[in-house]
């Protein structure tokens, strides 16, 4: 189908190309007669314009495209004869669209072989490539292709999940190969030119240009999300691939789009990965620090309840008994504001300034408790699995509940309970509380019943928001809820 959409465009592009044939051939005019610029002479490179071809023909010879193919079993005559091209798009036997059988019998499973693509990018003279882990997930068989067509088998050496990074190793690799040159992603700026270059729908060495559209971008891809956002077009294939600045210095990995918008890619900072690299290399996996607490977000009201005159910093909901924070005296309700005098300026600053350590690294936190600063040294423990990083990495803004006219809430007790039955619409906890919700504390304090909730609220201090602790489910949130008419 794609092969067939091609050839009006190229037969179009050999035409344009022989009509510049044909006039370049021409006779010259007769002295005195003006010369005519030919219509498809290239102009000059204007002061100050990126000469992007310039640019791609240094860096491109860098990038690679990558195959792998993984093998699936299914019953024998599950899918019968018929075509499978529209149903798995990547299965083949001698054409696309077709299993490849090897089940030799009745009885016996059908092995078909399905393929998939993906972009990287060469970093040292032994033939290492990076590229995103989930290009090379469970793969059977793993290729790499250069651009002048040589290819080679490549084995997977070392794979970085959470992060989403995986480095493969070209088996017998030349000496003559094209190595990407990586740059740092901490210096780029919102506007600054870009360029892509990959694997899409397996049309290898495609080039895009664009912006960074913005930096820091959280997408729910993982407990390290820290995306640069470009404009630059990247589709499926182009992951793993490399996002370069005008210099020709690799500052990206792009690795996820929006499907329902266009012109939204994201990218793995170069700086995340340079971080993991030495360690993928040296082991085929990363070892990363845990302080054993779980964070959220801060949000306005949150900071002022918290006696802070802005949001900054994340905000301790839970700290896991007997972890590195238990034993420094971290307690819910604390705020981390800083690691080794770092600013945690957004709750998710915290896993991944945590996650450039190893265990038992001793870092310096600076911790907000009870409206007073406090450093505090902690000896980092493995990050052993991904329910940990969870727990570490932030939950977003909090919501919570009361029965007070003041909080626009009413209140029941279950089983010894404080319980949110109702929420009044535009009220003060609209948004924040919902029925169901557990308040289990106010102001740090025990909530024993409604009549002590009612009592707890209408002697808190007016001039701040009234700071909950809530029980939604099996966790445990902050919420800071602004009283009627304040």
């Amino acid at each position: 189908m794609l092969s067939r959409k091609l050839v009006p465009l190229i037969t179009l592009a050999l035409a344009f190309g022989s009509g510049c044939q044909h006039s370049a051939g021409a006779a010259s005019p007769p002295d005195g007669v003006p010369q005519t610029p030919a219509p498809f002479a290239t102009p000059p490179v204007l002061p100050g314009t990126p000469d992007i071809a310039t640019l791609v023909s240094k860096v491109r010879p860098a990038v690679v495209n990558i195959t792998t193919e993984h093998e699936l079993k299914t019953p024998r005559g599950m899918f019968g004869s018929s075509d499978l091209g529209e149903v798995f798009p990547f299965f083949h036997q001698g054409r696309p669209g077709m299993p490849h059988n090897r089940g030799g019998g009745e009885g016996r499973d059908e092995v078909m072989k399905q393929q998939a693509l993906g972009s990287g990018f060469l970093i040292d003279s032994q033939g290492h490539v990076v590229t995103n882990a989930h290009v090379v997930d469970d793969a059977d068989v793993v290729k790499v292709k250069l651009p002048d067509d040589r290819e080679y088998r490549a084995k997977v050496v070392g794979k970085d999940d959470r992060l989403d990074i995986a480095v493969l190793a070209l088996e017998s690799p030349p000496h003559d190969l094209p190595l990407a040159s990586l740059g740092v992603s901490e210096g780029l700026r919102v506007g600054e030119y870009v360029v892509a270059i990959g694997n899409p729908f397996g049309l290898g060495d495609t080039v895009t240009m664009g912006i960074v559209s913005a930096k820091g971008r959280t997408i729910g891809a993982g407990p390290y999300d820290d995306f640069i956002q470009t404009d630059a077009s990247i589709n499926p294939g182009n992951s793993g691939g490399p996002l370069f600045n005008l210099r020709g210095q690799v500052v990206g990995i792009n690795t996820a789009i929006n499907p329902q918008g266009k012109g939204i890619g994201f990218a793995i900072p170069i700086d995340a990965v340079k971080d993991v690299l030495p360690q993928l290399l040296a082991s085929g996996h990363v070892a990363r620090g845990r302080i054993g607490v779980a964070i959220q977000g801060m949000d306005a009201d949150l900071a002022k309840a918290f006696g802070m005159d802005h949001p900054r910093g994340a905000l301790v909901e839970h700290v896991e008994s007997g972890s590195p924070g238990d034993k420094v005296g971290i307690k819910s309700g604390d705020v981390i504001l800083a690691l080794d005098g770092q600013e945690v300026a957004h709750a998710e600053d915290l896993p991944r300034l945590v996650a450039r350590h190893a265990p038992g690294t001793r870092v310096k936190l600076t911790v907000l408790h009870e409206k007073q600063k406090r450093d505090v040294d902690v000896t980092l423990v493995p990050l052993d699995d991904e329910k940990q990083a969870a727990a570490e990495s932030p939950q977003g803004p909090a919501a919570a509940g009361e029965r007070s006219s003041a909080l626009g809430i009413g209140v029941g007790e279950q089983d010894g309970q404080v319980v949110v039955e109702r929420v009044a619409p535009d009220g003060p906890s609209d948004g924040k509380l919902r029925p169901g919700d557990v308040i289990e504390e106010i102001a740090h304090q025990p909530v024993t019943s409604a009549a002590d909730l009612a009592s707890k609220v209408k002697a808190a201090p007016t001039d701040a928001p009234v700071l909950l602790r809530v029980r939604r489910g099996d966790q445990s949130r902050y919420v800071a809820v602004a009283r009627n008419g304040r």
